[in-house]
């Protein structure tokens, strides 16, 4: 077993849906073991659109890194994504953002994401799922964060928020 982080998230349709969608159907890929609170976010790059609903969820697996990204990408085809515009706006996003202690290179699957110390709607909310997080080379996720202090993630919701939405879908 390995303990991997997803990041989450969506700017169509009912965004925070979509996501408590999502982390009902990563439980089916292993055990979920936290989720982090929700926050919104600006685009970053692609075409003008609507702004982002983000969370982590933290997920204990059997999978291999390429079967749980294929696990995700799967949620985002039942989900409605298509992958017309690059960073076009979509209704599920899933990035595979670490893998256990894995390093992975390979064509369509680099662990940790490329793009994890640039981004604080993803580190912000994968410190709060897994505190103790760390990069393949013991570099603690944690001292990323002043890499981008610039950047606004604005907390819509507590760490609760999919229970909450999934009362309110009656699940």
């Amino acid at each position: 077993m390995a303990r991997a982080a997803v990041g989450l998230g969506s700017n169509l349709g009912d965004r925070r849906a979509h996501l408590a969608q999502a982390v009902d159907r990563l439980g089916e890929a292993g055990e979920v073991m936290a989720v982090s609170s929700l926050y919104e976010t600006a685009p970053i790059g692609g075409p003008e659109q609507g702004p982002f609903l983000n969370a982590v969820a933290v997920v204990e697996t059997a999978l291999t890194p390429r079967a749980l990204l294929d696990r995700c990408l799967g949620l985002e085809r039942e989900a409605g994504r298509r992958r017309r515009v690059r960073w076009g706006p979509r209704p599920l996003d899933l990035d595979l953002l670490l893998y256990g202690e894995a390093a992975v290179d390979e064509p369509g699957l680099r662990v940790p994401h490329p793009r994890l110390a640039a981004r604080r709607f993803v580190l912000e909310p994968l410190l709060e799922a897994w505190p103790e997080a760390a990069l393949p080379d013991g570099t603690p996720v944690s001292g990323l964060l002043a890499g981008v202090a610039g950047q606004e993630a604005v907390l819509l919701a507590g760490p609760g928020w999919w229970d909450d939405q999934r009362l309110l879908d009656g699940r």
